[in-house]
């Protein structure tokens, strides 16, 4: 309320009125501020007009900000944005560059131990310098602590200590090509040695201290709210700071959106949704900022069981997958098309199942069954199933049997079938399904990341299949001895060229053989108000928060 000036010339009476007017005016403000909750069922914050912070509407929920144990996109995210690593990318662009490191690191002759110059005039949140040893907890905390991304170093990292103030010396058990890209991954940020414990399960879910250009001020329910870091040492944020709203519905969402609630969308719209708000964003002067994401789509193929333990009937599955038509139809054209596991943006793609099979290739795959014995008597009976929360993919299913009951004459049945994704993934490593549609959405932006997650077998044979190893987690069960030594040895490769080569060949033998059938990529898609600007999705499919501002 607006302070009243006292002037000498007005009597006691006509300041009691005043006065009156005043208090009545406040008591109304207060009954609607009060009452406004009530028509707001997602509690969405309201943007304010007169600040430069930036909120944004989202549909999905962190369980933790833990970089040790989180392993979610949002929270990922989140870690992006709130912290610093060793390396990033360059924005805008898959450059590595360094960030809390000050150069690229120095790699000895075997490929094995890493030495790291470490950034000076960093200060965590909390007001804790930064230097080498902050660095070697943070690893350390990371590994030890035992939380589902631990994985990615328990059987990479040997050691990590301080070597200097300001030097960082990592030791790997064995060479690894693809080391410094993994240094990227959101968890493996700086977290100050005062604000956290090492030891197994010693997490905080609603806490992060780090050095990032964003400070966590409020984790709640359904809001977190990122204020600027004003001890930052980089570039400083062009906004005020982050509201996240989190919706429980892609509907509220798209609401909140439309009506001007919040100022940007972003994770996770329908497919409808998006195609309204794109044929609305010309009239409305709306921002729609998309790219080919990272994340690939595919199926599971399980090499032990009949009748796709025949090489020809997984060749002929392999053939009959039209992508085009399954981006049109199903995806309404929201997908990109992909012919490998690597991402086409990754320098070592190769199209090769458009190389081998095409996309329909009914008479291919007629002739395949053929040739493995089976006819309109005796079909090739194959189950397809998929999560029962994910539409796409049900749509997906029931697209594939339409059209294998429409061309290939009988000698090929599809049955569909759904679980719920828990129970799925609880059970995919144990066999129980023929085939599965998953999509996988990589940790860091190297192919490896795209290959040995879905190949490597530490233990098997050709006639047991994996017992044991990243291929028999996934469901596949597929052994390969070649493939096997591939991967040894692009993780050992330090010339880029020569490490392409191989990836090449691995990609050849993936189509020759079938274990998976890579099917599209994600579309990333964020949409923003016509008065913000800044916003972009990253080649890397990071969302930054960085260079948003409001007009």
């Amino acid at each position: 309320m607006e302070k009243h000036k006292s002037f000498n010339s007005i009597n006691h009476s006509w300041q009691s009125i005043i006065q009156f007017f005043g208090l009545f005016c406040l008591c109304c403000f207060l009954v609607i501020s009060c009452s406004q909750p009530q028509n707001n069922p997602d509690n969405t914050l309201t943007i304010e007009t007169n600040t430069n912070r930036i909120t944004i509407g989202t549909t999905l929920k962190p369980r933790t900000i833990d970089p040790a144990d989180a392993y979610e996109v949002i929270s990922g995210n989140l870690l992006h944005n709130l912290g610093d690593r060793l390396y990033g990318y360059k924005l805008g662009t898959m450059e590595l560059v360094p960030s809390l490191a000050t150069e690229m690191p120095k790699i000895s002759e075997d490929g094995t131990t890493y030495t790291i110059p470490i950034r000076q005039g960093v200060t965590f949140h909390d007001g804790t310098p930064f230097n080498a040893e902050a660095m070697a907890f943070s690893f350390k905390r990371f590994i030890k602590n035992s939380g589902p991304p631990s994985s990615l170093l328990t059987n990479t990292i040997k050691s990590v200590e301080a070597t200097g103030e300001y030097q960082l010396t990592i030791k790997l058990k064995k060479p690894f090509a693809a080391f410094t890209s993994l240094l990227t991954f959101s968890g493996l940020c700086a977290v100050s040695p005062q604000a956290y414990e090492i030891g197994e399960s010693q997490f905080k879910p609603d806490t992060f201290i780090g050095t990032g250009p964003y400070k966590l001020a409020e984790y709640g329910t359904d809001t977190l709210r990122l204020d600027v870091f004003e001890n930052y040492w980089g570039e400083k944020p062009k906004n005020q700071g982050i509201d996240i709203q989190i919706f429980s519905s892609s509907a509220n969402l798209f609401n909140a959106f439309k009506t001007g609630s919040i100022d940007v969308a972003y994770f996770s719209l329908d497919t409808d949704q998006i195609t309204n708000l794109e044929a609305e964003a010309i009239r409305q002067g709306w921002q729609v900022i998309s790219t080919d994401g990272k994340t690939v789509n595919y199926m599971v193929l399980n090499l032990n069981l009949e009748p796709l333990n025949n090489k020809a009937v997984r060749q002929a599955l392999a053939s009959i997958i039209d992508r085009k038509l399954l981006n049109e139809r199903v995806l309404q054209g929201k997908a990109e098309p992909v012919y490998s596991l690597i991402p086409k943006q990754i320098n070592s793609y190769k199209p090769v199942f458009k190389e081998n099979y095409g996309d329909g290739n009914f008479a291919q795959a007629k002739e395949l069954l053929k040739e493995a014995g089976y006819s309109r008597n005796s079909p090739a009976k194959i189950e397809i199933w998929y999560a029962a929360n994910s539409t796409k993919r049900q749509l997906t299913a029931s697209t594939l049997k339409a059209y294998v009951d429409q061309n290939l004459e009988g000698l090929m049945e599809l049955e569909l079938n759904s679980v719920e994704a828990a129970t799925a993934f609880n059970n995919l490593d144990k066999g129980v399904y023929q085939t599965f549609i998953l999509d996988w959405y990589g940790d860091f932006l190297d192919a490896d990341n795209y290959i040995q997650p879905f190949l490597e077998c530490i233990k098997g044979s050709k006639e047991k299949g994996c017992e044991e190893g990243a291929s028999q987690f996934q469901g596949s069960f597929y052994y390969s001895d070649r493939i096997n030594k591939l991967i040894q040895q692009q993780r050992q490769e330090q010339n880029p060229e020569k490490r392409l080569a191989i990836f090449v060949e691995i990609q050849e033998l993936l189509a020759e053989d079938v274990p998976f059938i890579p099917l599209w990529l994600d579309k990333d898609y964020v949409f923003a108000q016509k008065n913000i600007s800044g916003v972009s999705l990253e080649p890397t499919q990071q969302f930054s928060f960085l260079k948003i501002n409001k007009s």
